[in-house]
């Protein structure tokens, strides 16, 4: 077996997965739900579907990470029985990473803008009108655009060219840790503002008669077990081989399902603590927390307008921002490269130099989207970026998942028998054997249920 680089340390390889996991959803979408569906009691229903879905798929990608000691363009036909066709979703899946990239580059540009104009005072004596206003000359300026998403391509690409642990694994390390410094600051700011006790209330105290019904009184906790169990699978970005390339890059002391474990807990933490500096922050300046990009974009900017010092602390936040999108970025892009060299034995210095063009080009639609090329709509879809984030959140995230689960469950896959071979190998938290059936049969039916309900979310 080829040499292969592994992870200087445990601290690396959770650090760096986490920080794959959480994204910007952890941010602008995780806070708004919660609140919309009841606050803590939403989290209780979240935190269940994250141990039942979440836990075990992750734990299956690590292992087909593990076991093939390659990323997903290889791992399936390192491990597949011979003759059989499951190699052919690795093609899918290196296709989902750089779709995830086309658009993903293009907002990491904008939180670094962001945080630049922040740092200036470009918001100050801006109301929610007026930073709607920047927001707009921003997006609709191409060539300012394409600027920042080229340093954030750029910058990620010399990151991975440095190598895992020289590159990836040290610049991840400090990104994360600056990040949850960052977080636990601008937290314990957040609710010690003036007002800030209304907004802990709404968010932490559960609500069982708002996760059931909505304002107009209508029964919907249907709805919000749905939400709560889509959540709880995409936030963790699952199906496209981002996890199983950290996975094939540790070594065999530690079982996969207490590892994932540690992931899980560091993604869930640092959405909920996204709450604790949104709510208070919006309460405690008579301002609705949205969600999506408006939130980050609009109105968090003007909250730190009215906030004593807010410049500093908005300034810090959108630092914050950059560190998780940037920590995803270098882990998609890290996964990119893997697959090039493990798939046609490149170097990783060519490697990169045929990625970084190649990324900056696949990138320029999404930018172009909100200018020159904005007329570009898809009905009940969207723009370019809500077509590109559609192909990879409503399809290859859910197919790309369930493929992996079936894989380790099935005689005519790798088999249930090899994947906890090797996800019980080490110490740790076990993969429980008994859970055969439950694999097998009952949450291959829960991700349809995600796939088809998102579809019907869209369409009907």
């Amino acid at each position: 077996m080829d040499q292969r680089e592994t992870f200087a340390s445990r601290l690396g390889f959770v650090l760096i997965s986490a920080g794959c996991a959480i994204g910007l959803g952890n941010v602008w979408r995780f806070p708004n739900i919660v609140g919309q569906y009841g606050g803590a009691a939403f989290v209780l229903i979240y935190l269940f579907f994250l141990a039942i879905m979440g836990l075990p798929i992750m734990a299956m990608e690590f292992a087909v990470g593990r076991a093939s000691r390659k990323s997903i363009i290889c791992s399936f036909q390192e491990l597949e029985p011979q003759g059989t066709k499951w190699h052919w979703y690795g093609w899918f899946g290196m296709a989902g990473n750089y779709l995830l990239m086309m658009f993903y580059t293009t907002i990491a540009g904008w939180l670094l803008l962001y945080f630049v104009k922040m740092a200036k005072g470009d918001f100050a004596g801006h109301d929610a009108a007026g930073v709607a206003g920047i927001f707009g000359e921003m997006t609709g300026d191409p060539v300012i655009q394409t600027a920042f998403m080229a340093i954030v391509v750029i910058l990620g690409m010399l990151v991975c060219s440095r190598g895992l642990q020289d590159g990836v694994e040290k610049i991840t390390k400090v990104m994360m840790l600056c990040l949850l410094i960052l977080m636990v600051v601008l937290a314990v700011r957040a609710v010690t503002l003036d007002g800030a006790a209304a907004g802990l209330e709404f968010y932490l105290k559960p609500n069982f008669n708002n996760l059931m019904y909505d304002a107009e009184g209508k029964f919907r906790l249907g709805e919000a077990v749905f939400a709560a169990m889509g959540q709880a699978f995409f936030t963790l970005s699952l199906g496209i081989g981002a996890m199983a390339i950290f996975g094939s890059y540790i070594g065999k002391e530690r079982r996969l399902l207490g590892e994932a474990l540690n992931v899980t807990v560091l993604d869930t933490l640092v959405a909920f603590t996204a709450g604790l500096i949104i709510f208070p922050s919006a309460f405690a300046f008579g301002v609705t927390p949205d969600a999506g990009p408006s939130l980050i974009f609009i109105t968090l900017p003007n909250i730190f307008n009215a906030m004593p010092l807010g410049r500093l602390w908005g300034a810090l936040f959108f630092l914050f921002m950059s560190f998780a999108a940037m920590s995803t970025v270098i882990a998609v892009f890290e996964n990119i490269l893997s697959c090039c060299m493990d798939k046609w034995g490149w170097s990783r210095g060519k490697a990169v130099a045929v990625n970084t063009p190649l990324i900056f080009l696949l990138s320029l639609p999404c930018l172009l989207g909100f200018n020159v090329l904005s007329g570009v709509q898809v009905p009940n879809i969207g723009g370019v970026l809500d077509v590109e984030d559609f192909l990879v959140s409503n399809n290859l995230l859910p197919l790309g998942s369930l493929l992996y689960l079936l894989f380790c469950v099935n005689k005519a896959g790798w088999g249930w028998n090899s994947f906890l071979e090797e996800a019980n190998t080490g110490k740790g938290l076990g993969f429980p054997r008994g859970l055969r059936n439950y694999m097998k049969w009952v949450l291959p039916l829960l991700i349809a249920f995600i796939f088809l309900m998102g579809y019907g979310e869209k369409f009907f």
